[in-house]
């Protein structure tokens, strides 16, 4: 409302300064029209003037002032205007970070990080500055061009609605042409800047692999494509917002000779018409930008919107997801939820969005607290599914997850995750310290360090981190943990699902890419608390589980056997085929 009101007062005070303009060239030209014009007398007789001179002198004064005082006004608009657009852009990113982190993780299975990253970093900028910015900015030009055109309209009805007529029939006629041309534009730009992201997401995400077999010109073409059809459209663009200018700079310039032998005619001599002519030319210096900058906003808000309409249904999709999926603001301390029995699967089934095909079909577990269980099976045969379930990242599409007879569901989610650690195939390390790594997602002032050593003890990382560490705990670790080995990885991830002390353990195949040595390693760090936690294994290689109390074994989303391991090479046929194929 405020940049609103100051857009106004700025439009009327500027035209205010452009009307000034004709009483002083009329004294200018024939000091004689002081007495004749009743408005002009009136004015020199209230303030007491007796020498024309010194009436003139008020007059241009005044005349300076006024427009001194709308480029002012003008630069505080601007100030005003810049200022929300900024403040628009903080606000609209923090709302979409926010409302993508609040997703359930099942939301994210069917999109690209790449794309919520571009819509974040890019689009948003884009759009506010695209949209936003040059709406305010369209606004002022109409309260300028409006005004100013209300004023010529006073002065001469027939002249004003002429120049009104050719002049904005002239961006009119331009952008029927292009509307739909400018359209496409700014869907091609969107998807363009999201090629953009994709590539440059892939490049560095696996560099590795891309420095090892010498892919860095496919890599950098994947780049080039989309960041080259972006310039373009950005190009064509620009040149459509801007091309009436030029082809109104010649009309301009015909239009003023006509207008100046329209008034000489009309007011029988240069010095008659002078005042007008004044006034027309310092309303056109003024009216011809904002005629532009009425053009160019508007043409901006076409190619704006394919980016915008994107942001607005993320936007409202957030907002119905959160009906959907209500997740507290209140920032309070969640209560764990113990397990002090068993934690239960009843006949689950779950399909994937987007798919018919069932990835669990019926699948019923019993794991009794303080148990090392394990899971196996071929890939695809739906463990890691599984865990998703109890980890109440993913909802059973029918069935139950279970914790101590009580059914886990949205109102508990939250303090039931509070009690499981989970330990990922690949541990994600930020560039920062071991002590930061550990406690993960902590702030820097709030991190117990006694909690970080008990947790690197627990997972076998405190001798190390000790005695081979200049730095300790603050040690920088690199992007990814670059400098650290698999082996040394993984323990901060075990670590990491120590820190909150919680009372089950999952590991998804957390040992697959680790050689024998230290995978022997790590197995002894997992090995070491049994009977102290509730242990899930997901296992690629079946001596992880050996010692298990029960393994289940998942074939085409169902568990096919459970047991032991001896008993299972007894009873299940799958699982004694798995030990001669994989062991």
């Amino acid at each position: 409302m405020f940049v609103f009101l100051l857009t106004l007062i700025m439009a009327l005070v500027e035209t205010m300064g452009v009307a000034s303009i004709m009483p002083f060239i009329a004294v200018l030209s024939n000091p004689g029209v002081v007495e004749s014009n009743q408005y002009l007398f009136a004015v020199y007789s209230y303030l007491n003037f007796e020498d024309r001179s010194e009436f003139l002198f008020f007059l241009g004064s005044a005349t300076f002032l006024l427009l001194m005082f709308s480029i002012l006004l003008r630069a505080l608009t601007l100030w005003a205007q810049l200022r929300f657009m900024h403040l628009q852009n903080h606000s609209l990113g923090l709302r979409l970070v926010g409302g993508y982190l609040k997703q359930p993780y099942s939301w994210y299975l069917g999109r690209h990080t790449s794309k919520l990253s571009a819509n974040i970093l890019s689009e948003v900028g884009y759009v506010i500055q695209g949209a936003f910015f040059t709406a305010m900015v369209l606004v002022s030009n109409l309260f300028v061009a409006a005004f100013l055109l209300a004023l010529l309209l006073v002065v001469d009805p027939v002249l004003a609605i002429s120049m009104a007529v050719i002049l904005c029939g002239v961006y009119l006629l331009v952008y029927v042409i292009a509307r739909h041309y400018l359209a496409r534009l700014g869907h091609e730009r969107m998807v363009a800047n999201q090629g953009r992201y994709r590539a440059v997401s892939e490049a560095f995400g696996g560099i590795k692999d891309i420095k090892i077999g010498g892919h860095e010109h496919e890599f950098l073409r994947r780049f080039k494509k989309p960041s080259l059809d972006m310039a373009r459209r950005s190009i064509s663009s620009m040149i459509i917002s801007e091309f009436p200018s030029f082809a109104m700079q010649g009309l301009v310039f015909g239009g003023m000779i006509v207008v100046l032998l329209y008034l000489i005619s009309v007011h029988g001599g240069v010095e008659g018409a002078l005042p007008l002519i004044a006034l027309y030319a310092l309303a056109g210096y003024r009216l011809m930008p904002a005629l532009q900058g009425i053009y160019r906003g508007i043409t901006q808000l076409k190619v704006m919107m394919p980016a915008t309409e994107s942001l607005h249904s993320d936007l409202l999709e957030i907002q119905d997801s959160r009906r959907n999926y209500p997740v507290t603001d209140n920032i309070s301390p969640i209560t764990p939820l113990p397990l002090n029995s068993s934690i239960e699967l009843r006949d689950v089934r779950f399909s994937y969005p987007g798919t018919d095909k069932l990835a669990l079909d019926g699948v019923t577990m019993h794991i009794p607290a303080y148990s090392t269980i394990g899971l196996v099976g071929t890939t695809g045969s739906g463990k890691t599914t599984v865990v998703d379930i109890i980890l109440g990242l993913i909802k059973p599409s029918s069935g139950s997850l279970l914790v101590d007879g009580c059914v886990i569901n949205q109102n508990n989610v939250a303090s039931w995750q509070k009690s499981v650690g989970y330990v990922p195939q690949t541990i994600f390390l930020a560039d920062d310290t071991i002590a930061a790594n550990i406690a993960f997602g902590i702030p820097a002032e709030k991190i117990d360090i006694d909690a970080v050593e008990r947790a690197a003890r627990m997972a076998n990382l405190h001798d190390f981190v000790v005695h081979q560490l200049k730095y300790g705990y603050q040690t920088e670790i690199g992007e990814r943990g670059v400098r650290l080995s698999g082996g040394q990885r993984q323990r901060i991830g075990i670590a990491r699902a120590l820190y909150h002390d919680p009372n089950v353990l999952i590991f998804d195949e957390a040992t697959s890419a680790l050689d024998n040595v230290t995978e022997h390693g790590v197995m002894e760090a997992i090995h070491s608390l049994a009977r102290k936690k509730t242990i899930i294994i997901i296992a690629h290689r079946l001596s992880t589980v050996r010692q298990s109390d029960k393994i289940f074994v998942m074939d085409q989303g169902c568990v096919v056997g459970s047991g032991n391991y001896d008993e299972l090479i007894e009873s299940s046929p799958k699982f004694r085929e798995m030990v001669v194929t994989i062991e």
